[in-house]
């Protein structure tokens, strides 16, 4: 299927089309089934990243660098989900797969924007990690709340600017002839590969982003378990190893499953190919949910279990008074 042919002349020589022509999951049983799943991942997602959110904001203990990042890891996921699936929902439930030129942009921006976004603060939760190891005696004046403040903002900046250009190349693109995405949303690769000019600048910043926001910082998680690796090492004592590591468990756990799934897409993507549903399945289920479980492992598998420490705290103020 595709959408409506008419198409506007931008500069005299670019056509852009009216619409596109989201396609979502190609002739699969069941397929509602799967989008009624995902708007029930986001109910929860969206429940248990506020509950972190509130857990955090409420505990005077907690207000420190590290569950600064913890909060802003909440608050992406948060963002990711609501930038996501609504619109997934709104489109394949109640057949309004069409979507406007501007408005494709737009959900090309944000989706790929707050996806970065989880990739980047697991970055960050791994250089807390490793001040807090690595250099426990310095951890407090290097890492304080102000600079953690600073580093997220940084990458956030950083990742807006990148995410920009890559949607103002879009706009240089020529579309004349199908509109149809073969994706969930207004997917940057299924977008320019319909176009009929060059669209080799996209190409390379395809790649770019790929790089930059994917292996570059799992590169830096993986040097930052390698430093503390060694730096475990040198623990004289077996009690004081074990310590140490559990402070990283849920943080393993969320780099686990986040990075799992799209280092296997896109090898295997690059590699031999995916089926069209295969690859929009394992897409749409690696941005929905990590969402949903990193809240859930920071507040009920973190070594220092947030409601109870919470709860503890309040007790203790209670009895004081």
């Amino acid at each position: 299927m595709s959408s409506q042919t008419t198409t506007l002349p931008v500069n005299n020589t670019i056509m852009h089309p009216q619409k596109f022509y989201i396609s979502g999951l190609h002739d699969m049983p069941f397929a509602n089934y799967f989008y009624v799943f995902l708007f029930i991942v986001l109910i929860l997602t969206v429940f248990s990243n506020v509950f972190l959110l509130v857990l955090i904001c409420f505990g005077p203990s907690l207000h420190n660098p590290k569950y600064i990042a913890v909060s802003h890891l909440a608050l992406v996921d948060l963002c990711t989900s609501l930038s996501v699936t609504p619109k997934v929902i709104e489109m394949f439930l109640f057949n309004s797969s069409f979507i406007t030129y501007e408005a494709c942009l737009v959900d090309m921006f944000f989706v790929h924007f707050f996806n970065s976004m989880q990739s980047l603060s697991l970055a960050i939760l791994a250089y807390d990690r490793f001040l807090a190891i690595c250099l426990p005696l310095r951890y407090h004046s290097i890492n304080t709340n102000g600079r953690m403040i600073i580093i997220i903002f940084s990458v956030w900046m950083f990742s807006a600017a990148i995410f920009s250009i890559m949607v103002l190349q879009i706009t240089r693109l020529n579309f004349c002839g199908s509109t149809v995405i073969n994706s969930f949303f207004c997917d940057h690769g299924p977008v320019f590969r319909l176009a009929c000019n060059d669209s080799s600048p996209n190409t390379i910043m395809a790649f770019t982003t790929i790089i930059l926001f994917l292996f570059v910082p799992l590169a830096f998680i993986l040097f930052t378990y390698l430093a503390i690796g060694l730096a475990l090492l040198k623990i004289a004592t077996a009690e004081g190893r074990q310590k140490a590591l559990k402070t990283c468990t849920s943080h393993i756990i969320l780099v686990t499953l986040f990075y799992t799934p799209l280092v296997v897409t896109y090898f295997v993507a690059y590699a031999v190919g995916f089926h069209p549903n295969a690859r929009i399945l394992n897409n749409s289920l690696s941005t929905t949910i990590p969402p949903l479980l990193n809240p859930i492992i920071y507040t009920l598998k973190t070594e220092e279990n947030l409601v109870k420490k919470i709860v503890d705290n309040y007790l203790h103020i209670a009895n004081a008074k």
